[in-house]
């Protein structure tokens, strides 16, 4: 439990208790997937009902006929049980049309009533030699045990919630064979068997169970293919009848650890759930393979019905309570749910739930819920809102594809359903946590601004209201280079990501504050600073100038730190470099947003020139950039390198812009001074097309000690030149290098 709560304590701090909540959930609704309720089960398999209904199967042939013992047939017959001398009649007049098989979805559990001996017993007044010959006359059994005998019959059984009478192990039973674990633990069980009479079992070709078992909404979804029934294991009616006209002596169950996985017979294997059951592809309920059970005694069927088919002898009277629901209609006959099996095992259109699509469900659902705890608070409403519809989309189209075109069952609802809860419970438990938040914000917001900006707010309080003001001003930008490579190695530790941009963010921003700079924004790893706002400083260009060779040496601290922890921690040391870009402009500075949020800001294209020079800084190869107006003021206090002409949007004359190299004592060297001239020698070249001398002046000065600090300008100019070469510069070039005018 300690550990538990220490746990949850470290991922609180690091994630957040909304998403420690949500990840709470998503496990909960993974164990609740994996236990699955009943009305987690009737979701699942209401959504496969409503495929069913959208898209039934399409019958492509009619495999099966149906003698119908319908409302017909009673009227005109009389009421059931029929003589079975008059089911012997049918029996025969069926063979005569050329069945293949006949199967009765009936049981005949008991005598005859009207067997002759029954009879002579039963009847009043009637003299001992009557009594006498009926009692010599065969039985009406006998009778139909002969017709069944001389056809291919299969007898329907039922199973019982209760032993009615003692097994009989003379009569023959189906054989099966077992393929992996033993099945029979995870075949449906009943107590008790009822049987047709012994005559009429002995002769029949099959024996097959007529018991479907409903699911838990009273609707039919799926038929047992094996069942066990007073400890014997049994075919369905449906699947026995399979097995005669394939001609298989022995059904194979195929097993594993979690269940039955399918029954196989010659030719022909079935996938079934884990309890060995068969899911119904239905199509809709088809009158044409209907024939009246009278039509058939009376010989008027059309020989074409019964030629070749299988036949199933069932009822359709609802006085008979044989009525079923199934998903593609309300009142089935119990006989049409048999043909719907056989048919669709001739036809090949099976349908099955994946063995995998447990753990598919359970997956998808946890890998959804994953990205919603982690980007959905970063996500603005619309955006959420389509890529929410964008999810459901896929998943509604994965399950329906798999339907269509691969005739499985997969769920989308549970992985929806679990992932929408986690979004609602996101979304409450951060507007909770926001409305703490903006209470303390309201009292603390001051902590936020620069010291100099809220002493003069203080002093003057109407300040804060839109507005602005022109002022000559120094803009920087600072940026880490090569932030993103940095942070790859905090991906999985963002608490450490966010320390470490705190730790040297804090020391480039002292240096700022130092040289009476205020800090515009942070941009994630960026610093935007300016300079002579909002209190006036007449060495802005200085200060700024300062400002970015301080921070120079504080991330070189920052440095050599992080590299001595690397090698005690023994883990890989990545340095921070940064680029600085400064520029001096007139520019509007005030405060600039909306009546409720605003921020003392700056905007002017000196702004923008300043932005576009911090980019450049890689490009050139050197750390701090800055404008001309910048470096013709600094130029006595520090070192200056002229690097380029460039050509500004917005601006007809070109800009020169400089490199600060260091302070005043690294301009008075003479390393620098060396530097210095190998440049102006190469620019002039370049700049009076002399492309040849610029490229020998670019290669005496790789033979320098200093040729590693000009390498990025070398291998810049040494590009444009070979390009100029081959493609001239129009006649009015002035040397200027179009780059920043995008």
């Amino acid at each position: 439990m300690k550990r538990l709560s220490t746990l949850r304590r470290w991922f609180a701090r690091r994630f957040g208790y909304a998403r420690l909540i949500c990840l709470v959930l998503l496990v909960g609704f993974a164990a609740l997937r994996i236990l699955d309720p009943a009305p987690v089960e009737e979701l699942r398999v209401r959504t496969f009902d409503n495929f069913q209904v959208i898209a039934p199967r399409v019958k492509t042939m009619r495999p099966v006929t149906i003698v119908d013992i319908d409302e017909q047939s009673l009227a005109k017959l009389g009421q059931w049980p029929w003589s079975r001398t008059r089911i012997a009649d049918m029996i025969v007049n069926l063979t005569r049309l050329g069945a293949v098989v006949i199967a009765f979805d009936v049981v005949f559990a008991e005598p005859d009533r009207l067997n002759p001996d029954i009879v002579a017993d039963s009847m009043r007044y009637l003299d001992e030699v009557t009594r006498a010959k009926l009692r010599a006359l065969p039985s009406n059994d006998q009778i139909l045990a002969e017709a069944i005998k001389r056809s291919r019959v299969v007898l329907g059984e039922t199973g019982l919630s209760s032993v009615e009478a003692e097994f009989d192990k003379t009569l023959p039973l189906t054989g099966f064979a077992m393929l992996g674990e033993d099945p029979q633990r995870f075949l449906f069980d009943f107590p008790g068997l009822l049987r047709n009479v012994h005559f009429l079992e002995e002769a029949a070709a099959g024996r097959g169970l007529i018991t479907i078992k409903p699911e838990r909404d009273g609707i039919i979804r799926r038929v047992p293919m094996m069942m066990r029934a007073q400890d014997a294991t049994m075919p369905s009616l449906s699947f026995e009848i399979l097995r005669l006209v394939t001609g298989t002596p022995t059904i194979i169950i195929k097993s594993g650890k979690e269940g039955i996985t399918s029954v196989a017979l010659r030719g022909l294997e079935l996938p079934t759930d884990r309890n060995g059951q068969l899911w119904i592809h239905f199509a809709h309920q088809d009158p044409s393979i209907y024939v009246s059970a009278a039509d058939v005694l009376d010989g008027s069927v059309p020989s074409e019905r019964i030629q070749g088919k299988l036949v199933l002898i069932g009822t359709s009277a609802v006085g008979l309570n044989d009525i079923k629901t199934t998903p593609v209609s309300p009142t089935m006959p119990g006989v049409e749910v048999h043909a719907q099996v056989l048919e669709a095992a001739l036809t090949r259109s099976l349908l099955s739930r994946p063995s995998y699509g447990l753990v598919l469900e359970i997956g998808v659902a946890l890998l959804l819920g994953a990205l919603v705890i982690m980007f959905a608070p970063g996500l603005g409403p619309v955006t959420l809102v389509v890529v929410g519809a964008l999810f459901a989309s896929v998943l509604i189209g994965v399950s329906w594809y798999f339907y269509t075109r691969q005739r499985l069952l997969i769920d989308f609802t549970y992985p929806l359903l679990s992932t929408t809860a986690i979004y609602l419970t996101l979304i409450f438990t951060s507007f909770v946590r926001e409305q703490a938040q903006r209470r303390q914000i309201r009292s603390a917001f001051g902590q936020y601004l620069s010291p100099a900006l809220v002493a003069q707010l203080a002093q003057s309080p109407e300040k804060l209201v839109l507005g602005g003001e022109e002022r000559e001003m120094t803009i920087m930008f600072s940026d880490v280079r090569g932030f993103t490579s940095i942070s790859e190695t905090y991906k999985h530790d963002p608490q450490g990501l966010t320390r470490l941009m705190n730790r040297f963010l804090t020391p480039l921003t002292n240096a700022i504050l130092a040289r009476k700079g205020t800090i515009d924004k942070y941009m994630g790893d960026a610093i935007m600073a300016f300079w002579n706002a909002p209190l006036d400083d007449t060495e802005h260009q200085l200060n700024a100038c300062a400002a970015a060779v301080d921070m120079l040496d504080r991330i070189e601290e920052v440095n050599k730190e992080r590299e001595l922890e690397a090698k005690q921690g023994g883990h890989v040391y990545l340095p921070l470099n940064i680029g600085v870009g400064l520029n001096t402009g007139t520019c509007v500075v005030g405060n600039m947003g909306s009546d409720l949020r605003f921020d003392y800001s700056v905007l002017g294209d000196s702004v923008n020139l300043a932005s576009r020079l911090e980019g450049q800084s890689k490009e050139y190869g050197f750390p701090i950039i800055v404008g001309s107006r910048t470096a013709l003021a600094v130029k006595d206090k520090f070192a200056i390198l002229e690097l380029d002409f460039i050509m500004v949007k917005g601006k007809k004359e070109p800009e020169v812009i400089y490199a600060i190299a260091g302070r005043e004592d690294t301009a008075q060297s003479e390393r620098f001074q060396r530097l210095r001239n190998l440049t102006i020698e190469m620019l002039a070249c370049y700049r009076n097309r002399d492309w040849d001398g610029a490229l020998a002046a670019i290669e005496r000065g790789r033979r320098t000690d200093e040729a590693h600090v000009l390498a990025s300008l070398y291998r810049l100019y040494e590009a444009r030149i070979r390009g100029y070469q081959s493609d001239p510069p129009p006649e009015d070039w002035n040397g200027a290098y179009a780059l920043l005018t995008k």
